[in-house]
This record gives structure tokens, C-alpha cells and sequence, in this order.
């Protein structure tokens, strides 16, 4: 199996823990967007994986080790996808598996090769608190975007999206209904606004598709990406459509606001700093919440930043959320059966990062893991856990 992909939710990753054949080889490389700094991807691809063969060498012939890397080979030869790159990439193999992820962080250079995959660094990534999703909406076409504070980038609708309302209503549409090429403000017209053709009876019509079109496209949305990756959805569309989405929307995911302008009419950058102006109120307005949720639990004996304090209550499943703050690497290892902290060893290669040992414990226990920016947390020791009891 081989696929490529720009979107990252959490049945990805229990894909990758499913039991797998080893080897399992995990690459993890920071890219980059533009030119000149993207030529270097590639050249660094390629070093990666010369890294995982001669890890392989040592206990595989050099067929069989020729037979797991060809995939890697192809990948570092495809000049396209180095030249759409994001700021990170997250590369799994195996006998008869291939999985390629594009991240909107950067990630720390790794290879692994090993009996299961390596996939803290991807746990991390989901478990960002600022990720969010856009449904671009007109009847000429639909679009969905995924970002962060940092980072807008354009996904692959899911095969049971309907991009027009052609495609959504096929001979069931009343009559062609998409006119206008003049730009507006952020109610007027542009790319894709709505045009509503005759009178009486016939502007009903056209409603009612547009009313059906919408629907089509809330249902899939869901069941398709909102449900998946858990994020917030905004609408980025006209007045008219933004109204009438959020009039029939059944989507718990979805936001009240949203910008108010055809996505089509702004750059992608622009897009995200209007779309940021909407999400960072709500972000922080959780982020104090979470950070009041533990001060008040703490000063009831329900909650605790001290490491080893943590480490024991999260061995017993006593952890219901844990805050982990952004960027922050605590050397060590968690025995995850009886919580004790074991000191890293400095002079190996790819020292484990205590914190997340602890998210990934958490997370087995069933508590909510939240990695948060360092400006953010409610504490120095990078965690801040609320106990259950």
C-alpha cells in the first residue's frame, strides 16, 4: 500500500500502532516551502534513507533491504511532491506498507528502524490546540483548508465531497445558477457568488438547490473530515451562503463565525490571518479555561506539575487532562506500569523525551492530552495535570 497526504488525524496513528511486520521504518525530516531552502530537501531525503539502509544491512540481505527502501527511492526521486512541500515530513515503510505524511511543523530529523513505528512526534502534532479547519463555500466550488497560528494549506476534499452543486444535484438541478465575476466587500459579490435567475418561483427554486447543495456538502464534511480530525470548522464565504450553511448545518464542529468573503478572492495567506483573527479569541478563551480548570484543582489537592508526582498518578489512570507545553523536551523514560522515571541515556543517539512517554500514557488511560504554547501553561515544569481523584 502506498499513499501520500497533507492531513493527519487520529486513525492515522492507530493505523501505525496496529501490530505491523518488521522492520518498521519511521523517517522524520523538517522541509521547507520555498526556494532556495526547499533544493536541500530532497538531497537530505535521500542521506536519511542511506542512514535506514545501512541500519538494515546489518540484519536483512540486500535484497530484501532494496525491496523495503524502493518506496523511500521513488519518494526522494518525485521531483512534484519536493516541490509542494510543508514544513515537515513524516515517512512510515514496511513490508507491504507505505504511509507518507506532510505536517505544518517542523519536525526533528530522525530515522528508525525497529519492530513498531516511532510516532511520538505525530502524537504531538495532533494533540497542538491551535489547529483548525476552513470549508471554502460557493456553488462554483468547494475547498477545505487545514492551519494553525503559523500555517494555511489547501487538503484533498474525501471522495464523498461534492465540489459544485452540479456534481452534488446532477439532473436534479434546477438550472444553472453560478454568474458574477465583480469583486465586493465581504457581503457583496465575487468568484462564485450566487445569482439568483428569474422571479417568483424561480428564485425559489434556485434557493431550495442551493439549500440542498449545502446540506450534501454539511453531511459529508462531517462524516468525512470534521469527525475524523476533531477540529473546529469555520465557513469562509459570501453573506448569503455563510447564512444559509449555518442555518442547516448539523455539524457540532462548526463555528458561528467565520470570514465573510468567497476564499477565491485572497490569497492563502491572507485567508489564514483573517481566519486566525476568528479562531485566537476562542483559542485563548479555552486555553485560560484549561489553565484556571488546574490552578483551581491544584489548590484542592487534584492536580500537580511535579514530574514524578504526575508519573505515578498517570500509571494508576488517576490523570484526566494533562497540559504539555509546546516545544519542551524532558530527557528521561516513563515505566508506564508503575510510573517510576528512569534517567536518560545522554550518550545515546535518540534519547526518549520524558513528557511524551507522558502523553502517550495519558492517552492509553484515557485522559486528554493538550500541548500548549510555553507562554500559555500554568506552570515552569512543562505539565500541568488535573487528577480524577
Amino acid at each position: 500500500m502506498s499513499e501520500t497526504g497533507n492531513t493527519l488525524v487520529a486513525s492515522d496513528l492507530a493505523e501505525l500502532a496496529t501490530m505491523h511486520q518488521p522492520p518498521c521504518l519511521s523517517l522524520y525530516q523538517p522541509t521547507h516551502r520555498h526556494h532556495p531552502d526547499n533544493q536541500q530537501d530532497p538531497i537530505r531525503f535521500r542521506n536519511l534513507v542511506e542512514e535506514m539502509r545501512a541500519s538494515l544491512s546489518q540484519k536483512y540481505p540486500a535484497g530484501e533491504t532494496a525491496s523495503l527502501l524502493e518506496p523511500f527511492d521513488a519518494l526522494g526521486r518525485d521531483h512534484a511532491f519536493w516541490n509542494h512541500a510543508m514544513d515537515g515530513l513524516a515517512v512510515f515503510g514496511g513490508p507491504s506498507f507505505f504511509r507518507v505524511f506532510r505536517v505544518q511543523r517542523p519536525v526533528v530529523e530522525l530515522v528508525v528502524v525497529a519492530d513498531t513505528f516511532h510516532t511520538k512526534p505525530l502524537r504531538r502534532l495532533l494533540q497542538s490546540t491551535d489547529r483548525y479547519q476552513i470549508l471554502g463555500l460557493s456553488l462554483a466550488k468547494i475547498r477545505l483548508f487545514e492551519g494553525n497560528r503559523d500555517a494555511l494549506d489547501e487538503i484533498d476534499l474525501a471522495p464523498g465531497v461534492p465540489r459544485t452543486i452540479t456534481e452534488a444535484l446532477g439532473d436534479e438541478l434546477t438550472e444553472p445558477h453560478l454568474a458574477g465575476t465583480s469583486w465586493g466587500g465581504p457581503g457583496g459579490a465575487g468568484p462564485g457568488a450566487v445569482s439568483y435567475h428569474g422571479h417568483g418561483g424561480r428564485k425559489d427554486e434556485s434557493e431550495i438547490d442551493a439549500e440542498r447543495f449545502f446540506r450534501a456538502v454539511d453531511r459529508a464534511v462531517l462524516e468525512h473530515h470534521s469527525r475524523p480530525s476533531g477540529l473546529p470548522l469555520m465557513v469562509a464565504a459570501l453573506t448569503k451562503n455563510h447564512h444559509l450553511f449555518l442555518e442547516i448545518s448539523r455539524n457540532p464542529f462548526l463555528m458561528a463565525e467565520g470570514p465573510l468573503i468567497n476564499p477565491d478572492a485572497i490569497p492563502i495567506e491572507e485567508l489564514r490571518r483573517v481566519a486566525w483573527a476568528v479562531v485566537e479569541p476562542q483559542y485563548l478563551a479555552r486555553l485560560a479555561a484549561r489553565s484556571e480548570e488546574f490552578t483551581l484543582a491544584r489548590s484542592r489537592g487534584l492536580g500537580s506539575s511535579d514530574l514524578r508526582e504526575v508519573a505515578e498518578a498517570a500509571a494508576a489512570g488517576r490523570v484526566a487532562t494533562v497540559l504539555i507545553e509546546s516545544g519542551r523536551q524532558i530527557p528521561g523514560r516513563l515505566d508506564g506500569s508503575t510510573g517510576r522515571i528512569e534517567p536518560a541515556d545522554l550518550n545515546h543517539p535518540h534519547v526518549d523525551d520524558l513528557l511524551d512517554d507522558m502523553a502517550e500514557l495519558v492517552e492509553r488511560m484515557g485522559g486528554e492530552v493538550l500541548v500548549i504554547p510555553a507562554e500559555r501553561m500554568p506552570s515552569d515544569t512543562g505539565l500541568a495535570a488535573t487528577f480524577r481523584y
